[in-house]
Order: structure tokens, then sequence, then C-alpha cells
């Protein structure tokens, strides 16, 4: 089923260089445009902070919105809602308006993402919602994960979300440790502490299946 992804910027009025943060998401786009799942329209900023891209299947989404999660640094941290629904537009002078149920969708999961943020799950960054015509789709299991999962990745410190990304791409250990100039071993051990197993058997689940 058609997933639209809606993505803003957590705290964008408080980072002091936006230009310099629109960058960092410029190039985690095109990073994880080559190497991730291929979108049927990629993600690209809108208007103000928000991006939006549209994926065939929810896996893909999920898959995408993790290995963004896990690429960018510190100071851009961002927040997802996904929509399952049909997706359009409608023709303006100005460019095409995207439109339909599966954005509305996104719209209400990304404000369910807020909501939990400010409240009672600080380290939530992704939700799932459906329009009324996405039946048959288990999403309190698929939330209950997502929650987890962005708990283990907001816990994370950018070094570790580097090597849980190249171990999500199949990137050996020893490569990762060559590239950030430490030993293998303490890979393993960042790696270890984090969780980072979990995340990244999660990730080889949604693209490849059991």
């Amino acid at each position: 089923m058609i997933a639209a992804v809606t993505m803003d910027l957590v705290g964008s009025r408080r980072i002091a260089d936006r230009a310099a943060a629109q960058r960092e998401i410029d190039d985690a786009l095109a990073r994880v445009g080559r190497v991730g799942p291929k979108p049927i329209t990629p993600l690209h900023p809108t208007v103000g902070d928000e991006t939006q891209g549209v994926y065939a299947e929810l896996d893909d989404a999920l898959a995408a919105v993790l290995l963004l999660r896990l690429r960018l640094p510190d100071d851009v941290d961002c927040r997802f809602g996904i929509g399952l629904g049909a997706v359009g537009s409608i023709p303006s002078a100005a460019g095409d308006i995207s439109e339909g149920p599966g954005w509305w969708a996104a719209r209400e999961a990304i404000d369910t993402v807020h909501r939990l943020q400010q409240r009672a799950v600080p380290g939530a960054r992704t939700w799932v919602a459906a329009a009324d015509d996405a039946s048959g789709l288990d999403l309190p299991h698929v939330n209950a994960y997502l929650l987890a999962r962005d708990q283990l990745v907001t816990s994370m410190s950018e070094r570790t979300r580097r090597l849980a990304y190249g171990r999500c791409l199949g990137t050996s250990q020893r490569d990762l440790a060559g590239a950030e100039g430490i030993t293998q071993s303490a890979v393993s051990q960042a790696l270890a502490s984090a969780g980072a197993a979990a995340v990244v058997e999660g990730y080889r689940l949604l693209r490849h299946g059991s």
C-alpha cells in the first residue's frame, strides 16, 4: 500500500544556522536515495522545514526513515509521519499541490509523534497512520516496533548511528573501524552497548524479509 512520508525538523526555530542544517538534510536525503529503498517520489524539501516523499510499500518507507535517522547528525533531529492511503496532486500555476488521504494520514501521524515527544515518550520520532480506505493493517504492532526502534536510535551517539548505518548497508566492522579511526573492538563494543544489532536486524527484515 502506498506510503506517504512527511518529515520535519525538530526545534527548527532554535537552530542557529538553518541553512547548514538544510545542507545536512539534503546530503542525507541524497545518500539514502542512492543506497536505500527506491521511492515513487523521492523525499524532497517542500515548504519551511518539511520534506515529503512517497514509497510503494510501508516496509520501504520504514527502512528509508531508519537510514535517515542514522545518517543525520546530532544537531539535525527530525521526526516522521507515514500515511497509508491514496495520494495525488492538484494542478496549480505554482506547481502541483500534494493531496489525498495518504497525505492527511501522514499529517495525523506526525502530529501524534509531536504529542508523544512532549509527553510520555520523548524518544519517539516516527508514527504510522492509515486513511479510512487502508484496511487490513496491524498498525498497533507497527507503531509498537517504531517506539522501541526510535528509543534505541535516539539514545545512540552520532558515531554509533554512523556505525549502525554502515552495518545496515553491509559494511564490515573492520571497514567501519578504519573509516572512524578506531579499533574493530571499539566498533563492536559501541554497537553492542547501544543495542544496534536489533536495529540492524530490523532493517534487514524490512528489506529482505525472514
